[in-house]
C-alpha cells in the first residue's frame, strides 16, 4: 500500500513539473483593473477563471494579470466583499485586457461575520477553504467528518462503522480536543471536554455554505485553544430566490436519510428566512451501533445597505447505541461486529444476552443573535451573542456492582447479606454555554487589521441515577448517586494585522491574551471529593511572511505559539489514573514554510512544518466509564512533516486532486505508567518503564488522498476517491502488538443532474464505499495491568472496525 501512495505522489509532481514548461512557453495574458463605481481601486479583490486552478488578488492600485498558456474563450469573475460579483467573457489571441466596475450590494455580504476568525489569502497560514459548490460535491450523507477527510492531514473515524453516529476525526494527527472550531465565529468546542460531538449536531453539513480549515496553530480565534489545526464554519447565507427542496437517502445497514429545506428568497429588500428539518436512522455496522437522529435549522436576516442582523436555532436530538467500547481483540477474528455493551450474561441455551436500551441520548440547541455593521468601505464592526442548551444521558447495564460504590448500604435478607446486584444506571449532563464575541476591522492600501474578543461561561451538572436493581430493599426511585458542577469562563482578547510594504511582500503579526477559570464543586461518580478551583493565563503570538513570487507563485513563512489548558477529565483522573498532580497546561511553538503555484490548468501547494510541544498530553491507552481518553504530560515531543497537495485539470471533462503527507511524530523521552495491583484485585501503585524515544500514538506517518472526477458528459459525472493511512499506534510505547495496520480505501461515487417538470434541478447520486471490501480499523484504545507477584499481564482492548463494501443511494429535488 506504501508503494501505492509514493506513486500517487510521484504522478502528481510528475504532472506538475511537466507543465511548467508549458508555462513559460505560452506568453499570453489576461489584464486589468477593478474599481468601484467612482473609480477608486478595490485592493484585494479576487479575479479567478471559472473551471481553472488560475486566480490572483489585485494590487494596490486595483491591476491584476493573470498569465494563461494557450488562447480561447475564457469566463472570469471578479469578486469584493460588499460588491456585487461581475462575470465577463473574453476570447484570447492575444494579451488581452478586461477590467471591472463593481457596484455596492444593496445589502452587506455576509462574508463579514467569520472575516475576524478566518485566515485570508495574504496570511501565511496552511488552509483550505471549501465554498458552497465543494460542499455539495464532497458530501456524502455522512457527518461532518466524512465532509473533511479528503484535506490533507485528515483522518476521520466512525464508531459504528459506516460514518453514522459518533464520529470524530484528527488533523496531523492532532485529536478533537486541539482543533478549535467555530460556527460563525462562535466557539463550539464543548468547554469542558474541549472536543466537538458530532452527533449531536446531525446533517449539519446541510446548513454550512462554507468552512475554512487552518493547520498548525493558524490565526486567533474564539474558544478552546487552537493546538493543532482550527476549522471555522459558516452556514447558509442570503438566497435571493424562494424555493423548496428535498433530499433522501438510503443505504446499506437501513442507513436512512431524509431532509426538507425551504426558504423565502428577499422579502422587501429586507428581510429573508431559511429552515431544514432532517431525520436519521440507521442500524450500524456495528451489533447494536443504531443510531437515531433529528436535526432543526433556522435562520432569519434583516439585511440593510451597511448592516446585517441575523438569527439562528441549530437543534439536534439524538438517541445512539452505545459502541465506544469497541470489539475485544480477541473477537476480531471471529466476529468483528461484536459489541460488548450492555452483556447480562447469558440465557438458557448459553447464548449471550444484551440490555435493549444500552444508550445514549441527547438533546443540544445553540441560539446565535449575529450583528455586522460596515462603517465605512474601510472600517467593519461584528458582535454576536450566542446561548447553547444541552441535556442528556446515557443509559447502562452493569453487572453485580458493589453496593458500597454508589452509596448504598448492604441488603441483609434473612441470614443473608447482599453487596452487589445488577443495575441500570443512567450518567446526566445538564449544562449551558453563553457568552459573546466581538471584533472591529480597518483596512487602507497597506494594512489589515483586526481587533478582537469574546467571553463566554460553561455551567454542567454532571449527576447519576440508579433507575433499576436486581434486588431492591428500600432503595429510592431513582436513586441519585453522585453529583458535581463544573463551571467554566473564559475571556479573550486579539489583534492581527497584515502590512503590505510592496506589491508582492505581505507581513503577519498577531497576538492573543487568554485566562481561563475552572471550578469543580461535589462528588465524582466513584464518590471521590472533586472540590477545586484552577486559573490560566496564555499568551500566544504569531508572526509570519508571505512574498508574491509571481503572479501565479508565493512562498511564506510562520511561527506561531498555542497554548492549551487540561481538559476536565485530565484534571479529574490525573489523581486515579497515571500521576500524582494536576496535569500541566500544554505549549506548542508551530513552525510552517510554504509554497502555492496556481496556474490555468494545475495547482501545487508544498508546506513544511515542525511542531514542537512542551508538556503535551498524551494518550495512556485507557478509557474513562464514558469513553473519554485518558492523558498523561510529556515533557518533550514533536511534529515534523510534509504535506503535498496538487490538482490537474488537463481537460474540461476531467480533473484529479490529490494530497499527501508524509511525517514523523515523537515523544523524545516516554515514561509509560503501568497500573500496579496485589492478587485482591487492589491498586496498590504503578510501574514506571522508561521507554526513551516513541512514536506520538494515533499519528501515521502516511496520509494521502485523491479523487479523479471525470465528466463524460453534460451533467453526468463519475469520481474514483482514494483515502490511504498509514500504521498507527493506539499508545505511546511504539509496541508492535498495539499497532493497527495500514489501510487503502476506495470509493466510487456516480452523479446525473436533470430537471423535471415542475422543478429546478433534480440530483440523482450512487455511492458504493469501500469498493474493494478493504477488511480495516480506523481507531482503537487499550488498557494494560500488572500485578505484585508477578501473575501474567492484564489486558483489556476495544477497537474500531469499519463496514467493508456498502451502498448509499441519494435524491435531491429542488423546486
Amino acid at each position: 500500500m506504501k508503494r501505492t501512495v509514493f506513486l500517487l505522489l510521484s504522478m502528481m509532481l510528475l504532472a506538475t513539473l511537466q507543465a511548467f514548461p508549458k508555462e513559460t512557453e505560452g506568453k499570453l495574458s489576461i489584464s486589468g483593473r477593478v474599481t468601484d463605481a467612482d473609480g477608486k481601486p478595490l485592493t484585494g479583490a479576487y479575479v479567478v477563471i471559472e473551471n481553472t486552478k488560475l486566480g490572483t488578488s489585485t494590487g494596490r492600485d486595483g491591476t491584476y494579470i493573470l498569465t494563461l498558456r494557450k488562447g480561447g474563450i475564457y469566463r472570469l469573475t471578479a469578486s469584493f466583499v460588499g460588491f456585487a460579483t461581475e462575470v465577463a467573457e473574453v476570447e484570447v489571441m492575444g494579451d488581452a485586457i478586461v477590467n471591472f466596475t463593481l457596484s455596492q450590494e444593496s445589502y452587506l455580504a455576509e462574508e463579514v461575520v467569520v472575516s475576524a476568525t478566518r485566515a485570508s489569502s495574504k496570511m501565511p497560514i496552511a488552509q483550505t477553504t471549501l465554498g458552497a459548490e465543494q460542499i455539495a460535491e464532497l458530501k456524502k450523507g455522512f457527518d461532518i467528518p466524512y465532509l473533511l477527510e479528503m484535506l490533507p492531514s485528515v483522518v476521520a473515524t466512525s464508531e459504528g462503522g459506516t460514518g453514522v453516529g459518533n464520529t470524530s476525526f484528527r488533523i496531523r494527527g492532532t485529536d478533537m480536543s486541539r482543533i478549535n472550531v467555530t460556527v460563525n465565529g462562535i466557539p463550539l468546542n464543548d468547554p469542558e471536554s474541549q472536543a466537538v460531538f458530532w452527533v449531536n449536531m446531525p446533517d449539519f453539513a446541510n446548513s454550512v455554505d462554507n468552512v475554512q480549515v487552518q493547520r498548525g496553530v493558524g490565526t486567533s480565534t474564539q474558544g478552546a485553544g487552537a493546538f493543532g489545526a482550527t476549522v471555522n464554519f459558516q452556514t447558509i447565507t442570503l438566497n435571493p430566490q424562494p424555493f423548496v427542496s428535498s433530499e433522501v437517502l438510503a443505504g446499506s445497514f437501513n442507513t436512512f436519510q431524509a431532509s426538507v429545506k425551504a426558504g423565502t428568497g428577499m422579502i422587501k429588500d429586507m428581510f429573508s428566512f431559511e429552515t431544514r428539518y432532517s431525520r436519521i436512522t440507521s442500524d450500524g455496522y456495528i451489533d447494536r451501533g443504531w443510531s437515531d437522529q433529528q436535526s432543526l435549522f433556522f435562520t432569519g436576516a434583516r439585511h440593510a445597505v451597511k448592516s446585517l442582523l441575523r438569527f439562528n436555532i441549530i437543534h439536534g436530538i439524538q438517541h445512539t447505541g452505545i459502541t465506544w467500547e469497541g470489539t475485544p481483540g480477541y473477537m476480531l477474528q471471529d466476529d468483528r461486529r461484536y459489541n460488548p455493551a450492555g452483556y447480562m450474561g447469558t440465557d438458557e441455551n448459553d447464548m449471550p444476552k444484551f440490555y435493549p436500551n444500552e444508550s445514549d441520548n441527547y438533546r443540544q440547541t445553540h441560539f446565535q443573535l449575529l450583528y455586522s455593521y460596515q462603517l465605512s468601505q474601510n472600517l467593519s464592526f461584528n458582535l454576536a451573542g450566542f446561548f447553547v442548551d444541552g441535556q442528556g444521558f446515557y443509559e447502562q447495564y452493569k453487572r453485580k456492582r458493589k453496593l458500597a460504590e454508589y452509596g448504598i448500604d448492604p441488603i441483609i435478607m434473612g441470614n443473608d447479606t447482599i453487596k452487589r446486584v445488577d443495575m441500570v444506571r443512567q450518567k446526566w449532563l445538564d449544562n449551558n454555554f453563553y457568552g459573546f464575541t466581538t471584533s472591529f476591522a480597518v483596512k487602507t492600501d497597506d494594512f489589515s487589521t483586526t481587533l478582537g474578543g469574546g467571553w463566554n461561561r460553561y455551567d454542567n451538572d454532571h449527576f447519576g441515577n440508579v433507575i433499576w436493581t436486581s434486588m431492591n430493599a428500600g432503595i429510592p426511585k431513582d436513586y441519585e448517586w453522585y453529583r458535581h458542577n463544573g463551571t467554566k469562563e473564559d475571556m479573550s482578547a486579539f489583534a492581527k494585522t497584515t502590512y503590505e510594504p510592496t506589491e508582492a511582500l505581505s507581513l503577519f503579526g498577531d497576538m492573543q491574551y487568554r485566562i481561563i477559570n475552572y471550578s469543580m464543586t461535589g462528588n465524582d461518580d466513584d464518590l471521590q471529593p472533586l472540590d477545586q478551583t484552577h486559573r490560566w493565563a496564555f499568551f500566544n503570538p504569531k508572526v509570519g511572511m508571505l512574498w508574491q513570487i509571481t503572479p501565479t507563485q508565493e512562498a511564506f513563512a510562520s511561527v506561531g505559539v498555542g497554548h492549551r489548558e487540561p481538559t476536565r477529565s485530565d484534571i479529574k483522573d490525573a489523581m486515579k489514573y497515571g500521576t500524582s498532580q494536576t496535569p500541566k497546561p500544554e505549549k506548542l511553538i508551530d513552525y510552517e514554510l510554504g509554497y502555492n503555484l496556481k496556474s490555468q490548468h494545475y495547482g501545487l501547494g508544498i508546506t513544511l512544518y515542525y511542531m514542537d510541544y512542551k508538556d503535551q498530553l498524551t494518550l495512556t491507552g485507557k478509557l474513562s466509564e464514558s469513553g473519554y481518553p485518558l492523558m498523561v504530560n510529556v515533557e518533550n515531543s514533536y511534529r515534523a512533516g510534509i504535506e503535498v497537495v496538487g490538482g490537474v485539470i488537463p481537460a474540461k471533462w476531467i480533473r484529479w486532486d490529490a494530497n499527501l503527507t508524509l511525517s514523523k511524530n515523537v515523544i523524545k523521552d516516554f515514561i509509560e505508567y503501568v497500573d500496579l495491583y496485589n492478587s485482591d484485585w487492589e491498586l496498590i501503585g504503578q510501574r514506571e518503564n522508561h521507554l526513551g524515544e516513541t512514536p506520538i500514538s494515533f499519528s501515521p506517518s502516511v496520509v494521502g488522498s485523491s479523487s479523479i472526477r471525470v465528466e463524460p458528459w453534460k451533467n453526468a459525472a463519475v469520481s474514483l476517491i482514494t483515502k490511504y493511512v498509514g500504521s498507527q499506534y493506539i499508545d505511546n510505547t511504539g509496541s508492535a502488538d498495539r499497532k493497527l495496520d495500514a489501510y487503502l480505501v476506495n470509493n466510487l461515487k456516480l452523479e446525473y443532474r436533470t430537471a423535471m417538470k415542475g422543478t429546478k434541478d433534480v440530483s440523482f447520486q450512487l455511492m458504493v464505499n469501500n469498493l474493494f471490501n478493504e477488511q480495516y480499523i480506523s481507531n482503537g484504545w487499550v488498557y494494560r495491568a500488572v500485578f505484585d507477584d508477578g501473575s501474567p499481564e492484564y489486558r483489556e482492548d476495544g477497537f474500531f472496525p469499519q463496514a467493508g463494501i456498502n451502498f448509499m443511494g441519494r435524491i435531491l429535488v429542488e423546486f
